[in-house]
């Protein structure tokens, strides 16, 4: 596997996804009883964005630097609060003027971690070897999380179900594999049916929009009940060669996350001022 995050890092897609992911687990956060949370494809954890790889692709430009220069999301106020205690004097209120203090964005795993509570759980799976390295020091002294060396497709078999009755499986592959989605779409109803009651989040790159069309068809063939799509587009597709947007399936997301959704997304396009301000959020199976 030669995918390395940090070349991507702080970028649109990385926003988007990391936001909603803040939002999902606040719902989780609502209820007393514990939670557990899965990260099949965890990365590094923490990434530099003076790091010469992650300047090498200015990615964080249009991205995180172009969030942090516009008025904070009111739906987002974890998101902001976990990107402040990884960036020491930087404050969201600084706007374009705290830029200058802002370096460090963490990737899922950390903010799955700064969400937790004493009793929720958190597996965060990686399979390079040096990332797991970076990983596991960041979660040295923590009680309730453990960083395995594995792949992550294993581990929704290694550990569904969980002893926690609530909880988020995110499922985030690097797209080295050209039937990553055939793959996604056999993989899913398989953890879905070990942990049925559990919430999936799967991440997927929009660039050759065939290829998404088939994973929705099969996913909406799978008996799946209650999968929401969300997609956040930036880029008009006139291009199959490019990234232009990035997708979330959603499994079991919570009572009206749709309308969350659909009101988030323009605010977002604002805050980024992407070039297409293409939105889509809809149901691809219901109950």
């Amino acid at each position: 596997m030669n995918y390395r995050h940090i070349f991507h890092a702080g970028h649109i897609c990385d926003v988007a996804k990391h936001i909603v992911l803040t939002m999902l687990l606040a719902h989780l956060r609502g209820k007393e009883a514990g939670f557990f949370a899965l990260d099949s494809h965890a990365g590094a954890g923490l990434y530099d964005l003076h790091d010469l790889r992650a300047l090498k692709t200015g990615e964080a430009k249009s991205g995180i630097y172009k969030l942090l220069r516009a008025p904070p999301l009111p739906d987002a106020p974890d998101y902001y609060r976990i990107l402040e205690l990884f960036n020491p004097g930087w404050k969201p209120a600084m706007g374009a003027d705290g830029l200058g203090q802002f370096r460090f964005y963490p990737g899922s795993p950390l903010f799955i971690r700064e969400m937790l509570r004493p009793q929720d759980k958190l597996i965060a799976c990686e399979w390079h070897a040096d990332d797991v390295i970076d990983l596991k020091r960041q979660f040295r002294a923590m009680r309730n999380a453990h960083v395995h060396h594995r792949d992550g497709y294993e581990a929704l078999g290694a550990f569904l179900p969980p002893a926690e009755a609530r909880g988020l499986v995110l499922i985030d592959p690097p797209y080295e594999e050209p039937d990553e989605f055939a793959r996604l779409s056999i993989v899913l109803p398989v953890a879905h049916g070990r942990w049925p009651q559990g919430m999936f989040m799967i991440w997927y790159p929009v660039k050759e929009r065939p290829s998404v069309w088939r994973f929705h068809e099969a996913l909406t063939q799978s008996g799946i009940p209650k999968i929401l799509c969300a997609e956040f587009m930036f880029e008009e597709e006139t291009r199959g060669d490019r990234l232009n947007g990035s997708g979330l399936i959603l499994v079991n997301p919570p009572w009206q996350f749709d309308e969350r959704l659909r009101a988030l997304f323009p605010q977002l396009h604002d805050a980024l001022q992407t070039p297409d301000r293409g939105a889509r959020v809809e149901w691809l199976t219901k109950e």
